[in-house]
């Protein structure tokens, strides 16, 4: 297969320049070992385990599938009652893994015990501003997430193709665009940008390993590009969804002037787990990018990988190559 370097790809230790995102409920022992299998980097994430002691037997489950290397999603997010996020720190530090991507917060604290132990850290930021800052801090690459992205996009509404250029013009730290990638025509627009590599949350989720229900699946594949919504906005705290009735009812209250207490039963983090274990889309809030409108099957890991790796090759050398001629 065609091998795509760069300096994401050297630092980390990693065949192809692919990341998959740390998703919550999703990012498991089945898929992150598949990803890390098919030569990518896959992501653990921490809070899916309830507890540090979980997380660390999750770790274990992941090098029973794969000799490959693997990371840890570590997202340090605003609460009323925080999870024991130093715990689950240790977890990461004592189980041995090498890589760690910290999202939400400064990752300044966990840096500081990361660091003496090797670990190497991927910050996932959204606007070129925090970028440098946490590679002022020390971070050793950055995940750019454009406004296209599933999850949380931040409050700029900067698209992928003004905010990865501008990430890898200010930075000196290897970048990885996030949002709104899902094939061979994104991968090698992003290494055109300046990119070192590119992260796929959405893209992952739709795959056979991929420990969500089928029905899940199978509603992405059948979504256009338009059908996500922008929940929380008036709250400063942005997150784009799956657009359904429960998402599309959360709009309309905070649009209203309504406030987070009003729509708290409604976007609820078990109702969301409940949508990917159960297969019923209709039943919560749940994340998916722009990135959905271009998914139109449900492939294995190591297929989609191939995909895009030979794609990218097969884009270089005859398309581009061709517009040069």
């Amino acid at each position: 297969m065609t091998v795509l370097r760069t300096r994401f790809t050297e630092t980390f230790g990693i065949e192809h320049p692919i990341v998959q995102g740390g998703m919550q409920w999703v990012g498991r022992a089945e898929l992150v070992s598949a990803v890390a299998n098919a030569g990518a980097l896959g992501m653990l994430t921490a809070l899916t385990q309830p507890t540090p002691e979980d997380l660390a037997k999750e770790i274990a489950r992941t090098r029973e599938m794969t000799d490959r290397p693997f990371g840890v999603n570590l997202t340090i997010l605003p609460a009323i009652t925080p999870p024991p996020y130093a715990e689950y720190r240790q977890a990461i530090i004592e189980s041995g893994v090498k890589i760690v991507e910290t999202a939400g917060s400064n990752p300044a604290e966990h840096l500081e015990h990361f660091g003496p132990h090797g670990i190497k850290v991927i910050h996932k930021a959204t606007s070129v501003r925090h970028a440098l800052k946490a590679q002022q801090l020390g971070v050793d690459a950055i995940s750019i997430d454009g406004f296209e992205c599933a999850g949380h996009p931040g409050e700029d509404d900067v698209p992928g193709l003004v905010l990865i250029p501008a990430a890898a013009d200010a930075l000196d730290i290897p970048v990885i665009a996030s949002g709104g990638i899902g094939d061979a025509r994104g991968l090698v627009a992003a290494l055109a940008l300046g990119a070192d590599g590119v992260n796929m949350g959405s893209r992952f989720l739709c795959t056979v390993e991929a420990p969500i229900h089928q029905r899940v699946k199978e509603q992405i594949v059948a979504n256009s590009e338009r059908d996500t919504e922008l929940i929380f906005r008036p709250l400063r705290n942005t997150a784009r969804v799956a657009s359904n009735s429960v998402s599309r009812e959360v709009v309309e209250i905070l649009d209203r002037g309504g406030q987070f207490p009003d729509v708290r039963e409604l976007v609820a983090g078990s109702r969301g787990r409940e949508v990917y274990e159960q297969g019923d889309p209709e039943r919560g809030v749940w994340s998916v990018g722009l990135v959905q409108g271009l998914i139109r099957d449900i492939p294995t890991v190591q297929e989609l990988v191939e995909r895009m790796v030979t794609g990218a090759d097969a884009i270089v050398r005859e398309r581009l190559a061709g517009a040069l001629a």
